[in-house]
Protein backbone atom coordinates (compact mmCIF):
# COMPACT_ATOMS: atom_id res chain seq x y z
CA UNK A 1 0.00 0.00 0.00
CA UNK A 2 1.52 3.56 -1.16
CA UNK A 3 1.63 6.11 1.46
CA UNK A 4 -0.71 9.08 2.00
CA UNK A 5 0.74 11.88 -0.96
CA UNK A 6 1.54 15.01 0.95
CA UNK A 7 0.59 18.02 -0.08
CA UNK A 8 2.63 20.54 -2.46
CA UNK A 9 3.22 22.52 -0.07
CA UNK A 10 5.61 20.67 1.73
CA UNK A 11 7.53 20.45 -0.79
CA UNK A 12 7.90 24.63 -0.65
CA UNK A 13 7.99 24.57 3.38
CA UNK A 14 9.21 22.22 5.87
CA UNK A 15 8.02 22.09 9.26
CA UNK A 16 9.30 24.24 12.06
CA UNK A 17 9.65 23.47 16.01
CA UNK A 18 8.68 26.28 18.72
CA UNK A 19 10.35 26.61 22.23
CA UNK A 20 10.45 28.92 24.92
CA UNK A 21 14.04 27.70 26.11
CA UNK A 22 16.56 26.88 23.54
CA UNK A 23 19.07 25.78 25.64
CA UNK A 24 16.85 22.49 26.38
CA UNK A 25 17.29 21.88 22.69
CA UNK A 26 20.54 21.93 20.58
CA UNK A 27 19.23 21.20 16.89
CA UNK A 28 17.56 24.44 15.12
CA UNK A 29 14.99 26.49 17.03
CA UNK A 30 13.00 29.14 15.21
CA UNK A 31 11.46 30.71 18.34
CA UNK A 32 9.07 34.45 17.69
CA UNK A 33 8.61 36.52 20.56
CA UNK A 34 8.34 39.60 22.50
CA UNK A 35 10.66 40.48 25.50
CA UNK A 36 7.59 39.56 27.68
CA UNK A 37 7.12 36.46 26.09
CA UNK A 38 9.19 34.13 28.27
CA UNK A 39 6.76 35.01 30.64
CA UNK A 40 3.96 33.47 28.77
CA UNK A 41 3.12 30.01 30.67
CA UNK A 42 0.78 28.16 28.23
CA UNK A 43 1.53 27.15 24.62
CA UNK A 44 0.21 30.04 22.09
CA UNK A 45 -3.70 29.87 20.89
CA UNK A 46 -3.88 30.01 17.14
CA UNK A 47 -7.10 30.96 15.97
CA UNK A 48 -7.78 30.45 12.63
CA UNK A 49 -10.33 33.02 10.41
CA UNK A 50 -12.45 31.77 7.66
CA UNK A 51 -10.93 33.11 3.90
CA UNK A 52 -13.85 33.89 3.41
CA UNK A 53 -13.64 37.33 5.63
CA UNK A 54 -10.22 37.98 4.01
CA UNK A 55 -9.91 40.77 1.16
CA UNK A 56 -8.44 39.63 -1.86
CA UNK A 57 -5.33 41.52 -1.18
CA UNK A 58 -4.14 39.15 1.11
CA UNK A 59 -3.87 36.52 -0.94
CA UNK A 60 -0.33 36.84 -1.74
CA UNK A 61 0.87 33.78 -4.15
CA UNK A 62 4.57 31.92 -2.81
CA UNK A 63 5.61 30.85 -5.96
CA UNK A 64 4.09 32.49 -8.67
CA UNK A 65 7.64 33.18 -10.50
CA UNK A 66 7.51 30.16 -12.52
CA UNK A 67 4.13 28.74 -13.06
CA UNK A 68 5.02 26.84 -15.88
CA UNK A 69 7.52 24.86 -14.78
CA UNK A 70 7.07 21.03 -14.79
CA UNK A 71 9.43 21.04 -11.46
CA UNK A 72 7.01 23.16 -9.70
CA UNK A 73 4.24 22.14 -7.58
CA UNK A 74 0.33 23.95 -7.92
CA UNK A 75 0.73 27.86 -6.77
CA UNK A 76 0.47 28.57 -3.19
CA UNK A 77 -1.45 31.29 -1.01
CA UNK A 78 -0.34 32.72 1.39
CA UNK A 79 -3.69 34.18 3.82
CA UNK A 80 -3.11 36.91 6.72
CA UNK A 81 -5.80 38.09 8.80
CA UNK A 82 -5.80 42.15 8.63
CA UNK A 83 -9.27 42.78 9.47
CA UNK A 84 -9.50 46.05 11.74
CA UNK A 85 -10.80 43.98 14.43
CA UNK A 86 -8.53 41.72 16.38
CA UNK A 87 -8.65 38.15 17.62
CA UNK A 88 -10.58 37.60 20.60
CA UNK A 89 -7.61 37.23 22.38
CA UNK A 90 -5.85 40.37 21.42
CA UNK A 91 -2.18 39.50 22.40
CA UNK A 92 -2.36 36.51 19.78
CA UNK A 93 -2.28 36.52 15.92
CA UNK A 94 -2.28 33.39 13.57
CA UNK A 95 -0.98 33.58 9.83
CA UNK A 96 -1.71 30.38 7.90
CA UNK A 97 -0.54 28.92 4.84
CA UNK A 98 -3.68 27.60 2.88
CA UNK A 99 -2.28 25.82 -0.06
CA UNK A 100 -4.98 25.33 -3.33
CA UNK A 101 -7.33 21.96 -3.15
CA UNK A 102 -7.81 20.05 0.07
CA UNK A 103 -5.09 19.86 1.67
CA UNK A 104 -4.58 20.97 5.28
CA UNK A 105 -3.37 24.65 5.70
CA UNK A 106 0.35 24.46 7.55
CA UNK A 107 0.15 27.05 11.03
CA UNK A 108 2.82 29.30 12.11
CA UNK A 109 1.71 31.23 15.46
CA UNK A 110 2.95 34.84 16.46
CA UNK A 111 3.10 36.33 19.31
CA UNK A 112 2.20 39.97 19.72
CA UNK A 113 2.22 42.48 22.94
CA UNK A 114 -0.18 45.02 22.02
CA UNK A 115 1.45 46.89 24.46
CA UNK A 116 4.71 47.16 22.70
CA UNK A 117 4.81 48.87 19.27
CA UNK A 118 7.44 46.17 17.64
CA UNK A 119 8.57 42.63 17.69
CA UNK A 120 11.52 40.46 16.86
CA UNK A 121 12.09 37.34 15.70
CA UNK A 122 15.07 35.65 17.25
CA UNK A 123 16.43 32.62 15.24
CA UNK A 124 18.92 30.40 16.91
CA UNK A 125 21.90 28.50 14.79
CA UNK A 126 23.79 26.73 17.57
CA UNK A 127 24.14 23.45 18.75
CA UNK A 128 26.19 24.92 22.12
CA UNK A 129 24.55 26.67 24.69
CA UNK A 130 26.54 29.81 24.97
CA UNK A 131 24.53 32.59 23.38
CA UNK A 132 25.36 33.46 19.50
CA UNK A 133 24.30 36.85 19.49
CA UNK A 134 26.78 38.15 21.81
CA UNK A 135 29.86 37.07 19.57
CA UNK A 136 28.36 38.51 15.91
CA UNK A 137 30.79 41.36 14.59
CA UNK A 138 28.17 43.50 12.98
CA UNK A 139 25.47 45.78 14.21
CA UNK A 140 22.11 45.17 11.86
CA UNK A 141 19.36 47.51 12.25
CA UNK A 142 16.45 46.28 10.85
CA UNK A 143 12.61 47.45 11.68
CA UNK A 144 9.61 44.64 12.17
CA UNK A 145 6.29 46.27 12.64
CA UNK A 146 3.20 44.98 14.69
CA UNK A 147 0.34 44.42 12.21
CA UNK A 148 -1.56 45.93 15.64
CA UNK A 149 0.32 48.97 16.69
CA UNK A 150 2.53 52.04 14.44
CA UNK A 151 5.60 51.53 12.93
CA UNK A 152 9.22 52.47 15.09
CA UNK A 153 12.76 51.49 14.15
CA UNK A 154 14.54 48.92 16.55
CA UNK A 155 18.14 47.83 16.66
CA UNK A 156 18.45 44.10 15.89
CA UNK A 157 21.90 43.96 17.41
CA UNK A 158 23.16 41.49 15.28
CA UNK A 159 22.20 39.32 12.06
CA UNK A 160 21.40 36.58 13.49
CA UNK A 161 18.20 38.32 15.39
CA UNK A 162 17.38 39.89 11.87
CA UNK A 163 14.09 38.67 10.88
CA UNK A 164 14.27 35.93 7.59
CA UNK A 165 11.10 37.98 6.56
CA UNK A 166 13.27 40.67 5.59
CA UNK A 167 15.92 39.16 3.81
CA UNK A 168 14.33 39.61 0.37
CA UNK A 169 14.67 42.97 -1.20
CA UNK A 170 16.92 43.98 1.20
CA UNK A 171 19.18 46.46 -0.04
CA UNK A 172 22.21 47.22 1.75
CA UNK A 173 24.59 44.33 3.23
CA UNK A 174 24.68 44.72 6.94
CA UNK A 175 28.54 45.77 6.62
CA UNK A 176 27.19 48.87 4.48
CA UNK A 177 24.41 49.69 6.74
CA UNK A 178 27.01 49.30 10.01
CA UNK A 179 29.56 51.48 8.19
CA UNK A 180 26.94 54.03 7.08
CA UNK A 181 25.70 54.44 11.01
CA UNK A 182 29.08 55.18 12.30
CA UNK A 183 29.22 57.69 9.60
CA UNK A 184 26.62 59.30 10.36
CA UNK A 185 27.62 59.93 14.43
CA UNK A 186 30.53 61.57 12.31
CA UNK A 187 27.82 64.47 11.37
CA UNK A 188 25.62 64.26 14.12
CA UNK A 189 27.11 67.27 15.57
CA UNK A 190 26.53 68.81 12.09
CA UNK A 191 23.08 68.49 11.86
CA UNK A 192 21.99 72.06 13.09
CA UNK A 193 24.44 73.69 10.70
CA UNK A 194 22.98 76.24 8.69
CA UNK A 195 23.27 76.36 5.07
CA UNK A 196 24.80 79.73 4.77
CA UNK A 197 27.63 78.52 7.53
CA UNK A 198 31.46 79.04 6.32
CA UNK A 199 33.51 76.48 4.82
CA UNK A 200 36.60 74.78 6.99
CA UNK A 201 39.50 77.66 7.07
CA UNK A 202 41.86 75.92 8.75
CA UNK A 203 43.09 72.71 7.97
CA UNK A 204 44.74 69.78 9.88
CA UNK A 205 47.53 67.28 9.33
CA UNK A 206 46.34 63.90 10.63
CA UNK A 207 48.19 60.66 9.92
CA UNK A 208 46.87 57.57 8.28
CA UNK A 209 46.41 55.66 11.86
CA UNK A 210 43.75 58.58 12.36
CA UNK A 211 41.56 57.42 9.18
CA UNK A 212 42.54 53.39 9.34
CA UNK A 213 39.31 51.35 9.69
CA UNK A 214 38.76 47.93 9.76
CA UNK A 215 35.58 45.44 9.23
CA UNK A 216 35.81 41.98 10.02
CA UNK A 217 33.08 39.14 8.97
CA UNK A 218 33.12 36.58 11.47
CA UNK A 219 31.65 34.07 8.79
CA UNK A 220 33.17 31.08 10.78
CA UNK A 221 30.48 31.65 13.67
CA UNK A 222 27.83 33.98 12.41
CA UNK A 223 25.31 31.50 9.79
CA UNK A 224 23.14 34.23 8.92
CA UNK A 225 26.38 36.53 7.61
CA UNK A 226 27.67 33.39 5.72
CA UNK A 227 24.89 33.17 3.99
CA UNK A 228 24.01 36.56 3.03
CA UNK A 229 27.20 36.72 0.96
CA UNK A 230 27.63 32.99 -0.22
CA UNK A 231 27.59 32.79 -4.19
CA UNK A 232 26.62 29.19 -5.96
CA UNK A 233 29.79 28.17 -6.02
CA UNK A 234 30.19 28.02 -2.06
CA UNK A 235 32.89 31.43 -2.50
CA UNK A 236 32.21 35.11 -1.26
CA UNK A 237 29.88 37.19 -3.34
CA UNK A 238 32.10 39.86 -5.19
CA UNK A 239 29.83 42.20 -6.19
CA UNK A 240 28.36 42.38 -2.64
CA UNK A 241 32.02 43.16 -1.51
CA UNK A 242 33.07 45.54 -3.88
CA UNK A 243 29.74 47.46 -2.26
CA UNK A 244 31.55 47.22 1.25
CA UNK A 245 34.73 48.30 0.07
CA UNK A 246 33.32 51.02 -1.95
CA UNK A 247 31.16 51.87 1.60
CA UNK A 248 34.36 51.39 3.71
CA UNK A 249 36.47 53.71 1.58
CA UNK A 250 33.77 56.63 2.19
CA UNK A 251 33.71 55.87 5.61
CA UNK A 252 37.63 56.21 5.90
CA UNK A 253 37.59 59.62 3.98
CA UNK A 254 34.82 61.03 6.24
CA UNK A 255 37.06 60.19 9.28
CA UNK A 256 40.21 62.12 7.46
CA UNK A 257 38.01 65.00 6.07
CA UNK A 258 35.95 65.46 9.35
CA UNK A 259 37.00 68.75 11.42
CA UNK A 260 36.54 70.03 14.95
CA UNK A 261 34.84 73.20 14.66
CA UNK A 262 31.41 72.23 14.42
CA UNK A 263 30.51 75.96 12.93
CA UNK A 264 31.51 75.16 9.51
CA UNK A 265 29.50 73.45 6.82
CA UNK A 266 30.64 69.66 6.03
CA UNK A 267 31.98 68.30 2.06
CA UNK A 268 30.17 66.04 0.24
CA UNK A 269 32.45 63.20 -0.71
CA UNK A 270 31.99 60.86 -3.66
CA UNK A 271 34.09 57.84 -5.67
CA UNK A 272 35.79 59.56 -8.48
CA UNK A 273 37.67 56.49 -9.57
CA UNK A 274 39.03 52.58 -8.28
CA UNK A 275 42.39 51.39 -9.97
CA UNK A 276 43.23 47.82 -10.70
CA UNK A 277 41.85 45.83 -8.50
CA UNK A 278 43.40 42.24 -8.43
CA UNK A 279 42.05 39.05 -6.64
CA UNK A 280 45.03 37.52 -5.77
CA UNK A 281 42.93 33.81 -4.46
CA UNK A 282 39.67 32.35 -4.12
CA UNK A 283 37.86 33.75 -1.08
CA UNK A 284 36.00 31.12 0.26
CA UNK A 285 32.65 32.11 2.88
CA UNK A 286 32.80 29.92 5.80
CA UNK A 287 36.37 31.45 6.58
CA UNK A 288 36.31 34.82 8.77
CA UNK A 289 37.13 37.77 6.52
CA UNK A 290 38.74 41.53 7.51
CA UNK A 291 39.00 44.42 5.52
CA UNK A 292 41.41 47.11 6.37
CA UNK A 293 41.88 50.59 4.90
CA UNK A 294 43.58 54.08 5.57
CA UNK A 295 44.29 56.92 3.75
CA UNK A 296 47.73 56.70 1.63
CA UNK A 297 47.58 59.85 -0.40
CA UNK A 298 46.66 63.69 -0.61
CA UNK A 299 45.72 66.30 -2.83
CA UNK A 300 44.27 69.58 -3.23
CA UNK A 301 40.71 68.10 -2.75
CA UNK A 302 41.07 64.58 -3.55
CA UNK A 303 43.04 61.64 -1.39
CA UNK A 304 43.58 57.75 -2.27
CA UNK A 305 42.72 55.05 -0.10
CA UNK A 306 43.77 51.93 -0.43
CA UNK A 307 41.81 49.07 1.32
CA UNK A 308 43.20 45.49 1.85
CA UNK A 309 40.68 42.15 2.09
CA UNK A 310 42.75 39.39 3.91
CA UNK A 311 41.82 35.92 4.85
CA UNK A 312 44.38 33.82 7.06
CA UNK A 313 43.91 30.05 6.65
CA UNK A 314 46.26 27.53 8.95
CA UNK A 315 48.30 26.35 6.27
CA UNK A 316 50.06 29.44 6.02
CA UNK A 317 51.46 31.79 8.69
CA UNK A 318 53.03 34.50 6.68
CA UNK A 319 50.97 37.79 6.35
CA UNK A 320 51.22 38.73 2.96
CA UNK A 321 50.02 35.16 1.79
CA UNK A 322 46.86 36.18 3.40
CA UNK A 323 46.13 39.26 1.54
CA UNK A 324 43.30 38.10 -1.05
CA UNK A 325 42.63 41.27 -2.58
CA UNK A 326 44.30 45.06 -2.53
CA UNK A 327 42.63 47.92 -3.69
CA UNK A 328 42.76 52.25 -4.53
CA UNK A 329 39.81 54.54 -4.50
CA UNK A 330 40.37 57.83 -5.54
CA UNK A 331 37.60 59.95 -3.82
CA UNK A 332 37.33 63.82 -4.12
CA UNK A 333 35.61 66.73 -2.03
CA UNK A 334 33.13 68.79 -3.30
CA UNK A 335 32.05 72.11 -1.02
CA UNK A 336 28.35 71.65 0.13
CA UNK A 337 26.79 75.01 -0.77
CA UNK A 338 29.09 75.76 -4.47
CA UNK A 339 29.24 71.95 -5.56
CA UNK A 340 33.13 73.24 -6.57
CA UNK A 341 36.30 71.43 -5.65
CA UNK A 342 37.03 72.05 -1.80
CA UNK A 343 40.40 71.83 -0.14
CA UNK A 344 40.81 68.91 2.21
CA UNK A 345 43.35 68.31 5.38
CA UNK A 346 46.83 67.34 4.25
CA UNK A 347 48.44 63.97 5.33
CA UNK A 348 51.13 63.29 7.13
CA UNK A 349 53.02 59.56 6.52
CA UNK A 350 55.00 57.82 9.20
CA UNK A 351 56.11 54.60 9.12
CA UNK A 352 58.31 53.80 5.86
CA UNK A 353 55.28 51.37 4.72
CA UNK A 354 53.40 54.61 4.59
CA UNK A 355 55.81 56.61 3.05
CA UNK A 356 55.85 53.92 0.67
CA UNK A 357 52.19 54.16 -0.40
CA UNK A 358 52.36 57.79 -0.33
CA UNK A 359 55.30 57.51 -2.81
CA UNK A 360 53.39 55.25 -5.15
CA UNK A 361 50.27 57.03 -4.77
CA UNK A 362 51.60 60.27 -6.19
CA UNK A 363 53.03 58.54 -8.77
CA UNK A 364 49.58 56.99 -10.04
CA UNK A 365 48.32 60.95 -9.69
CA UNK A 366 51.05 62.02 -12.21
CA UNK A 367 49.76 59.04 -14.37
CA UNK A 368 46.47 60.48 -14.45
CA UNK A 369 47.07 63.94 -14.94
CA UNK A 370 49.41 63.10 -17.77
CA UNK A 371 46.19 61.34 -19.04
CA UNK A 372 43.65 63.41 -18.84
CA UNK A 373 45.86 66.34 -20.20
CA UNK A 374 47.23 64.94 -23.38
CA UNK A 375 44.68 66.37 -26.27
CA UNK A 376 43.53 64.36 -29.20
CA UNK A 377 45.94 63.64 -31.41
CA UNK A 378 45.30 63.14 -35.48
CA UNK A 379 45.71 59.48 -35.80
CA UNK A 380 48.83 58.50 -37.44
CA UNK A 381 50.25 55.84 -39.90
CA UNK A 382 50.88 52.94 -37.19
CA UNK A 383 47.63 53.47 -35.51
CA UNK A 384 45.59 52.95 -38.71
CA UNK A 385 47.26 50.03 -39.30
CA UNK A 386 46.60 48.68 -36.16
CA UNK A 387 42.75 49.55 -36.62
CA UNK A 388 42.73 47.90 -40.20
CA UNK A 389 44.30 44.34 -38.74
CA UNK A 390 41.57 44.69 -35.96
CA UNK A 391 38.97 45.25 -38.74
CA UNK A 392 39.68 43.43 -41.05
CA UNK A 393 38.40 39.71 -40.02
CA UNK A 394 35.67 42.02 -38.61
CA UNK A 395 34.74 42.79 -42.64
CA UNK A 396 34.74 39.52 -43.54
CA UNK A 397 32.00 38.43 -40.52
CA UNK A 398 29.77 41.67 -42.39
CA UNK A 399 30.24 41.29 -45.75
CA UNK A 400 30.98 36.84 -46.01
CA UNK A 401 29.53 35.76 -42.71
CA UNK A 402 29.31 32.07 -44.35
CA UNK A 403 32.95 32.12 -44.76
CA UNK A 404 34.27 33.79 -41.05
CA UNK A 405 36.45 32.07 -38.40
CA UNK A 406 33.74 29.67 -36.68
CA UNK A 407 36.76 30.60 -33.70
CA UNK A 408 36.26 34.05 -33.92
CA UNK A 409 32.96 36.39 -32.43
CA UNK A 410 31.67 39.99 -33.30
CA UNK A 411 31.62 42.10 -30.30
CA UNK A 412 28.15 42.86 -31.15
CA UNK A 413 27.08 39.49 -30.28
CA UNK A 414 28.28 39.13 -26.87
CA UNK A 415 26.36 42.03 -25.59
CA UNK A 416 23.95 41.92 -22.84
CA UNK A 417 22.22 44.81 -21.36
CA UNK A 418 20.42 45.20 -17.89
CA UNK A 419 17.80 48.13 -17.54
CA UNK A 420 16.38 49.61 -13.97
CA UNK A 421 15.05 52.54 -11.73
CA UNK A 422 16.76 53.70 -9.53
CA UNK A 423 15.18 53.83 -6.05
CA UNK A 424 15.42 55.67 -2.35
CA UNK A 425 16.76 52.50 -0.70
CA UNK A 426 19.99 53.09 -3.14
CA UNK A 427 20.51 56.28 -2.54
CA UNK A 428 23.64 56.85 -0.17
CA UNK A 429 23.63 59.84 2.84
CA UNK A 430 24.26 62.73 0.38
CA UNK A 431 20.92 61.75 -1.39
CA UNK A 432 22.63 60.61 -4.50
CA UNK A 433 23.31 56.54 -5.47
CA UNK A 434 25.17 54.85 -3.47
CA UNK A 435 28.86 53.81 -6.03
CA UNK A 436 28.95 50.99 -4.02
CA UNK A 437 25.20 49.56 -5.98
CA UNK A 438 26.63 50.90 -9.12
CA UNK A 439 29.30 48.56 -9.01
CA UNK A 440 27.61 45.63 -7.44
CA UNK A 441 25.03 45.63 -10.84
CA UNK A 442 28.12 46.42 -13.28
CA UNK A 443 30.05 43.30 -12.01
CA UNK A 444 26.82 40.72 -11.85
CA UNK A 445 26.11 42.14 -15.71
CA UNK A 446 29.97 41.50 -16.54
CA UNK A 447 29.92 37.67 -15.26
CA UNK A 448 26.53 37.12 -16.92
CA UNK A 449 28.33 38.46 -20.27
CA UNK A 450 31.54 36.12 -19.59
CA UNK A 451 29.53 33.61 -18.38
CA UNK A 452 27.07 33.20 -21.72
CA UNK A 453 30.03 34.42 -23.87
CA UNK A 454 32.71 31.15 -22.65
CA UNK A 455 30.03 28.75 -21.72
CA UNK A 456 31.19 28.04 -18.35
CA UNK A 457 31.17 29.53 -14.90
CA UNK A 458 33.75 32.40 -15.58
CA UNK A 459 36.39 33.37 -12.57
CA UNK A 460 37.09 36.50 -11.85
CA UNK A 461 40.75 37.84 -11.84
CA UNK A 462 40.67 41.74 -11.63
CA UNK A 463 38.73 44.88 -12.06
CA UNK A 464 41.11 47.01 -14.35
CA UNK A 465 39.63 50.57 -14.11
CA UNK A 466 36.09 51.75 -12.95
CA UNK A 467 35.05 55.69 -14.05
CA UNK A 468 32.05 57.79 -12.06
CA UNK A 469 31.90 60.76 -14.97
CA UNK A 470 28.68 61.53 -13.60
CA UNK A 471 26.52 61.35 -10.41
CA UNK A 472 23.18 59.32 -10.77
CA UNK A 473 20.06 60.63 -8.56
CA UNK A 474 17.21 58.68 -7.71
CA UNK A 475 14.55 58.67 -10.07
CA UNK A 476 16.92 57.99 -12.96
CA UNK A 477 16.33 55.48 -15.66
CA UNK A 478 19.28 53.59 -15.52
CA UNK A 479 21.06 51.33 -18.35
CA UNK A 480 23.82 49.22 -18.12
CA UNK A 481 24.97 47.75 -22.03
CA UNK A 482 27.55 44.63 -21.74
CA UNK A 483 30.23 43.10 -24.16
CA UNK A 484 33.14 41.10 -24.06
CA UNK A 485 35.70 43.62 -25.49
CA UNK A 486 38.45 41.78 -26.23
CA UNK A 487 39.89 38.34 -25.69
CA UNK A 488 43.66 37.85 -24.72
CA UNK A 489 44.37 34.07 -25.82
CA UNK A 490 48.41 33.90 -25.89
CA UNK A 491 48.02 31.74 -23.25
CA UNK A 492 46.52 28.69 -23.27
CA UNK A 493 46.40 27.63 -19.82
CA UNK A 494 44.71 30.93 -18.75
CA UNK A 495 42.84 32.40 -21.33
CA UNK A 496 41.19 36.51 -20.16
CA UNK A 497 38.20 37.26 -21.02
CA UNK A 498 38.09 41.34 -20.86
CA UNK A 499 33.86 42.46 -20.26
CA UNK A 500 33.36 46.30 -21.01
CA UNK A 501 30.54 47.72 -18.65
CA UNK A 502 28.89 51.05 -19.69
CA UNK A 503 26.16 52.61 -17.35
CA UNK A 504 23.74 55.46 -19.27
CA UNK A 505 21.43 57.93 -17.26
CA UNK A 506 18.14 58.22 -19.84
CA UNK A 507 16.07 60.87 -19.60
CA UNK A 508 12.83 60.32 -22.07
CA UNK A 509 11.38 62.86 -21.31
CA UNK A 510 14.24 65.12 -22.84
CA UNK A 511 15.21 62.34 -25.10
CA UNK A 512 18.72 62.03 -23.62
CA UNK A 513 21.25 59.66 -22.42
CA UNK A 514 24.48 60.38 -20.71
CA UNK A 515 27.10 58.36 -19.33
CA UNK A 516 27.32 58.33 -16.27
CA UNK A 517 29.92 54.94 -14.94
CA UNK A 518 32.50 52.94 -17.19
CA UNK A 519 33.38 49.30 -15.70
CA UNK A 520 36.50 47.08 -17.19
CA UNK A 521 36.66 43.80 -15.73
CA UNK A 522 39.04 40.45 -16.62
CA UNK A 523 37.56 37.12 -16.40
CA UNK A 524 38.95 33.30 -16.82
CA UNK A 525 37.94 30.09 -17.18
CA UNK A 526 38.70 26.93 -14.29
CA UNK A 527 41.37 24.82 -15.23
CA UNK A 528 38.86 21.70 -15.37
CA UNK A 529 36.78 23.31 -18.12
CA UNK A 530 39.78 23.63 -20.62
CA UNK A 531 40.87 20.09 -19.35
CA UNK A 532 37.32 19.01 -21.13
CA UNK A 533 37.40 20.52 -24.15
CA UNK A 534 36.34 24.36 -23.58
CA UNK A 535 38.16 26.67 -26.07
CA UNK A 536 37.59 30.92 -25.94
CA UNK A 537 36.94 32.57 -28.93
CA UNK A 538 38.59 35.62 -30.83
CA UNK A 539 36.21 38.93 -30.62
CA UNK A 540 36.72 41.41 -33.56
CA UNK A 541 35.24 44.74 -33.94
CA UNK A 542 33.19 45.20 -36.92
CA UNK A 543 33.25 49.13 -36.53
CA UNK A 544 35.82 51.33 -36.55
CA UNK A 545 34.26 52.78 -33.32
CA UNK A 546 34.29 49.39 -31.55
CA UNK A 547 38.36 48.99 -33.08
CA UNK A 548 38.94 52.40 -30.94
CA UNK A 549 37.60 51.32 -27.94
CA UNK A 550 39.84 48.00 -28.14
CA UNK A 551 43.24 49.65 -28.61
CA UNK A 552 42.68 52.22 -26.01
CA UNK A 553 41.56 49.54 -23.23
CA UNK A 554 45.21 47.70 -24.92
CA UNK A 555 47.31 50.83 -24.32
CA UNK A 556 45.68 51.48 -20.87
CA UNK A 557 46.22 47.77 -19.88
CA UNK A 558 50.40 48.14 -20.66
CA UNK A 559 50.72 51.48 -19.52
Amino acid sequence: MKPPRKPASNLLFKPTTYSRNHDKNPSLISQFSTPESHKLQSPPIIHLFSSKILPCSSLIPHNSHNLHSPYQPKPTSKITYCGCISPKHGSLCAKFLDSIGKTKPIFKPFHIDQMAPRFTQRRIFSSSKSDPIASDPVNVVSTVNSPLEGSSPLDAGSSIRKPISLWPGMYHSPVTNALWEARSSIFERLSDVPENAPRQSELVTKTPSKSRTSVLYKFSDDYILREQYRNPWNEIRLGKLLEDLDALAGTISFKHCSSEDSSTRPLILVTASVDKMVLRKPIPVDTDLTIVGAVTWVGRSSMEIQLEVMQSSKETSDPSEAVALTANFTFVARDSKTGKSAIINQISPETEKEKLLWNEAEERNKLRKKKKGEQKKEINDEEVKRLNELLSEGRVFCDMPALADRDSILIKDTCLQNSLMCQPQQRNIHGRIFGGFLMRRAFELAFATAYSFAGSAPCFVEVDHVDFLKPVDVGNFLRFNSCVLYTELENPAQPMINVEVVAHVMRPELRSSEVSNKFYFTFTVHSDALKNGLKIRNVVPATEEEARRVIERMDAERS
